[in-house]
């Protein structure tokens, strides 16, 4: 597995982001995507050992197109720029945690969590931390936990939201928009040798998180 083969490709691609570049270049996309595929492989395989939900996954099952979808951007570059890969057993498009690597030069990052929330689903799941508080701070509140994880969500409510008391006192908990949670990474962080067992680490850490809300939207499925 040769990382360094991502991240030139990645820079390089940044650089001359144009069908006429990455044209003449496709051997090169190729190889990187195939050196991308062999890291979520390996991923794969150590999230197994802890969650085996995801034992049937192959790289191309949690891969995604490098076209951009420009037609709703005002950024009309046909590319992106990073490799991500989402290892979720319930499928890309889920509600479901699962988790995300994302490598892209100076923006790299390991998360996981539920994204693009219906809003019937997102009460349930604010619903279920807010019956179930002491069990969901053990979690997030955990220093093993926030070591690498010290924020849920990305976007917040200003106030609480509806059908909750505005005087809780862990609000923050229920105020955010999506439970998502991200761990940003150094580049250099996937050239160490210890790199699979780091994330091997940080992913034991994030499940916790990912098992409770899965609980949540597993009993919402099937009310």
């Amino acid at each position: 597995m040769d990382i360094s083969v991502i991240f030139q490709f990645l820079k390089d691609l940044a650089a001359n982001n144009n069908r006429e570049w990455f044209n003449a270049h496709r051997d090169y996309y190729e190889a990187a995507r195939s050196e991308f595929d062999h890291l979520l492989s390996a991923v794969i395989s150590r999230i197994a050992l802890f969650d085996e939900s995801v034992r049937c996954l192959e790289p191309k099952d949690c891969t995604y197109r490098i076209y951009r979808d420009t037609r709703f951007s005002e950024d009309k570059t046909p590319y992106k720029i990073h490799f991500g890969g989402y290892i979720n057993a319930k499928g890309k498009k889920s509600y479901h945690c699962g988790y995300y690597v994302h490598l892209q030069p100076d923006n790299c990052l390991l998360a996981g969590g539920s994204y693009c929330l219906p809003s019937p689903l997102l009460r349930a799941i604010r619903q279920a931390v807010y019956d179930n508080m002491t069990e969901y701070r053990s979690i997030v509140e955990d220093p093993l936990f926030k070591q690498y994880f010290p924020v849920v969500g990305e976007t917040f409510l200003k106030t609480a939201p509806k059908g909750f008391p505005k005087d809780y006192p862990y609000l923050k908990y229920l105020q955010c928009k999506e439970y998502t949670v991200a761990c940003s990474q150094p580049d250099h962080f996937f050239f160490e040798p210890d790199c699979l067992d780091r994330i091997d680490d940080i992913f034991r850490q994030m499940k916790r998180f990912s098992d409770f809300i899965n609980y949540t939207i597993d009993e919402f499925e099937y009310e």
